[in-house]
C-alpha cells in the first residue's frame, strides 16, 4: 500500500494538528460533550489527559492550532516541536489514562513526521518585535472570546442571577489567575478557573517568546549589492520604468548565477514580494527568477511579484509556472508628443495659466545642482507634507530624497513669495523623479504645503515635461492606475451588465482608494498606458499577497500611533486631492 505523496503530507499532518486541536478545545469547553461518543474519541486524542482534563485540553488545542500553521508551511522549527510534544502526549495518555490507542495515535503522526523529516526543510521567517504586541493582541481576543464561552456553557451550575458584566469580569479575572464574582457549584468553578488560568498563561507565554526571542531581521541591501545593483542599471535600466526602485534600502536581492541580473524583494507575513521587472540583462532573468524560487521554497515563502511589465509577466510565467493577472496601466508621457495646445488640454491650460497669474514659480533641476541647504529644507517640507504618521510606498516608491548616490535624480519646486515667511521659505510644493535610463524619469512622489492653491501636481508635473528637453529627457513616468482598463471600457457606450458593474464598484471603492480619480488625473496629460501585471501562485493566495501588498506599501502597519513614538511631533493633516500622497498612487 502506497503511503502519502510527500508534497502531501505537510498538508495531512496540519490537518490532523487541527482537527486534534479542535476536538481538544471542544472537550475542554462543552460539558455535555464529555459524555458524547465524539468525546469517547477526543479522550485518547494527544492532549486530553489526566484528573485536569479541561484546561490541559485547552491548552492542547490553542497550541495544536498554532502548530498547525507552522507545521503546512514546512517550518523546520514546527516540526522539531512536534516531534518533542508527541511523544510526551503519548507518555501521558499511557500514565494517566492507561491509553493504548492514544498512544497509537501519536506514534503513528510522529512516525509520519520523522518519515518525512526531509518535507519539513523551511527556514524561519524574517521577524521583529511587533509579533509580540501582534500575538498579544490577537491571542488576548481569541482567548477573551473562549473564556466567555467557556463561562457561558455552566449556566445552571451559577449561584444566583449575575448580570453580563458578571460574566465578563469573571473572565477577565480567570485570564489573569484571580477569582471572578461568579459562584458556581460542585467543582465546576475549579473547571472553569483551570480553563481560564490555561488560556491566560499561554497568551501570556506566547507572547513573552515571542518578545525574547532572537530577532530575525528583514534582508537589507548591502552597499555591494547596491553597487552591483547600479551597474546592472548603467547597463540595462532603461528597459523598466520601476528599475531605480530596486535601490530601495529595505529590500533583498537575488543575483543570477551569473550576476548579470538579480531580482529585488521584500518579504511581509510570509510573502515573497518582488516588484517590478527583473533588473538586468533579459537572457539572464530565467537564472535570477530561479534563485528567487528556491529561496521562496527554502523558506515556505509565497511568491508573488508586483507590478511587472508584459515582458516580465511572460518571463516569470514561462519560467515558473505562476499565472499573471494584469493589475492596472502606467501612465508615460513621451515628452516630445507633450503640448499644452488644444481643446483636450484646455483644462490643465486654464489651470497652470490661473496658478502663474496668482505669482507661482516652479523649478526643475538634477538632485545634484541643489545646494546642501536648500536640499535639507526640501528633506525637512517633504517629510512635513506627508499626510500619514508612516512613509508609503514598495514597488513605486524610493523612500529617500537627496541621497548622495541619487545626484541624477530629478526635483521639480514650486515656489512663491508671500509676506508671511513659513519655516520652508517660499517653497510651496515638491515632485521628485528617479532615472529612467539615460532618458527618462520615473515619478516618486509628491508633496505640498496645505495652504497652496489647488494644482500644484498639475503645475509641476507640466513644468518637468516642458523643461524635459533641456535636461535630455524623452519619457516621463507619472503615476500608476489600478484598473484603469475596467474603469474605461466600463463607461463606453454599449459596455455589457458585468463591465458596468465592476466599474460601479471601483467607482464606489475610490471612495477610500484613489482609483477613479487617480485614472482621470493621469488621463489630464494624455499619457500612452503601459499594463502592469501581478504574478502569483495561485487564486488561494491572491487574498494573501494583497493583504502583504498592503502592509509592504504602508496601508497596513503595526507601527505605533506617531504620538506614542519618542521624539515625534504632531502632523498636520495634507489634503487628500488626487496625487496630494505620491506614495498612496504609485503603489500598485
Amino acid at each position: 500500500m502506497r503511503g502519502p505523496r510527500p508534497e502531501k503530507v505537510p498538508s495531512l499532518v496540519a490537518t490532523a494538528c487541527t482537527l486534534v486541536g479542535l476536538l481538544d478545545i471542544a472537550a475542554g469547553v462543552f460539558p455535555r460533550f464529555r459524555h458524547s461518543r465524539l468525546h469517547a474519541i477526543a479522550e485518547v486524542l494527544p492532549g486530553a489527559l489526566g484528573p485536569f482534563a479541561a484546561a490541559l485540553a485547552l491548552s492542547a488545542g490553542v497550541l495544536l492550532l498554532l502548530l498547525a500553521h507552522g507545521l503546512r508551511r514546512r517550518k523546520r522549527r514546527a516540526w522539531r516541536a512536534a516531534v518533542f510534544l508527541l511523544p510526551a502526549g503519548a507518555v501521558a495518555q499511557f500514565a494517566y489514562r492507561h491509553s493504548l490507542i492514544g498512544v497509537l495515535i501519536a506514534g503513528l503522526l510522529l512516525a509520519l513526521l520523522l518519515r518525512h523529516r526531509s518535507e519539513f526543510s523551511a527556514l524561519p521567517d524574517p521577524r521583529s518585535r511587533w509579533l509580540a504586541l501582534a500575538n498579544f493582541f490577537l491571542m488576548g481576543t481569541f482567548s477573551l472570546g473562549l473564556g466567555t464561552l467557556i463561562v457561558a456553557t455552566h449556566p445552571r451550575k451559577v449561584v444566583g442571577d449575575p448580570s453580563l458584566a458578571d460574566y465578563l469580569t469573571h473572565v477577565v479575572y480567570g485570564l489573569f489567575g484571580a477569582e471572578g464574582p461568579l459562584d458556581y457549584t460542585g467543582r465546576t468553578g475549579w473547571t472553569v478557573g483551570y480553563s481560564l488560568g490555561a488560556l491566560g498563561m499561554l497568551t501570556a507565554l506566547t507572547t513573552v517568546y515571542l518578545a525574547f526571542r532572537p530577532e530575525h531581521p528583514a534582508a537589507r541591501l548591502t552597499e555591494d549589492d547596491e553597487q552591483r545593483l547600479r551597474e546592472l542599471l548603467d547597463r540595462h535600466g532603461a528597459r523598466d520604468s520601476l528599475g531605480h526602485f530596486a535601490l530601495r534600502r529595505d529590500k533583498g536581492v537575488v543575483f543570477s548565477p551569473s550576476g548579470k541580473a538579480a531580482v529585488t524583494y521584500r518579504v511581509v507575513s510570509g510573502v515573497m514580494l518582488a516588484s517590478g521587472d527583473p533588473i538586468g540583462d533579459v537572457e539572464a532573468w530565467p537564472g535570477a527568477i530561479e534563485r528567487f524560487m528556491d529561496e521562496a521554497r527554502k523558506h515556505s515563502w509565497t511568491p508573488a511579484v508586483m507590478g511587472c511589465s508584459e515582458t516580465g509577466g511572460e518571463v516569470w510565467t514561462r519560467e515558473t509556472g505562476l499565472d499573471a493577472l494584469e493589475l492596472g496601466d502606467e501612465a508615460v508621457v513621451d515628452v516630445v508628443d507633450f503640448s499644452l495646445a488644444g481643446r483636450a488640454m484646455r483644462n490643465v491650460r486654464q489651470m497652470v495659466k490661473r496658478i502663474e497669474r496668482n505669482g507661482y514659480e516652479t523649478r526643475v533641476r538634477r538632485v545634484r545642482d541643489l545646494s546642501e541647504g536648500e536640499l535639507e529644507r526640501v528633506r525637512r517640507a517633504a517629510e512635513d507634507w506627508r499626510g500619514t504618521d508612516t512613509e508609503r510606498g514598495f514597488s513605486m516608491a524610493l523612500g529617500r530624497i537627496g541621497d548622495p548616490t541619487d545626484g541624477d535624480c530629478l526635483i521639480a519646486t514650486a515656489h512663491r513669495q508671500t509676506e508671511v515667511s513659513g519655516p520652508y521659505g517660499d517653497l510651496k510644493a515638491i515632485l521628485h523623479f528617479v532615472p529612467w535610463g539615460e532618458d527618462g524619469v520615473s515619478l516618486d512622489l509628491m508633496r505640498r504645503d496645505r495652504g497652496a492653491d489647488p494644482g500644484m501636481n498639475e503645475l509641476l508635473i507640466v513644468a518637468a515635461l516642458q523643461a524635459a528637453p533641456k535636461l535630455g529627457i524623452a519619457r516621463v513616468s507619472l503615476n500608476f492606475a489600478m484598473f484603469r482598463s475596467a474603469l474605461a471600457r466600463g463607461e463606453r457606450l454599449g459596455a455589457g451588465p458585468v463591465l458596468r458593474t465592476w466599474r460601479g464598484l471601483l467607482v464606489f471603492l475610490s471612495r477610500w482608494f484613489q482609483i477613479e480619480s487617480l485614472y482621470k488625473f493621469n488621463a489630464k496629460f494624455r499619457p500612452r498606458w503601459e499594463p502592469r501585471f501581478v504574478v502569483f501562485r495561485n487564486n488561494r493566495d491572491l487574498p494573501r499577497i494583497g493583504v502583504a501588498a498592503m502592509q509592504a506599501e504602508g496601508f497596513v502597519t503595526l507601527a505605533l500611533p506617531g504620538f506614542l513614538r519618542p521624539g515625534s511631533r504632531p502632523r498636520r493633516p495634507c489634503p487628500h486631492t488626487p496625487a496630494a500622497a505620491p506614495q498612496d498612487v504609485r503603489a500598485v
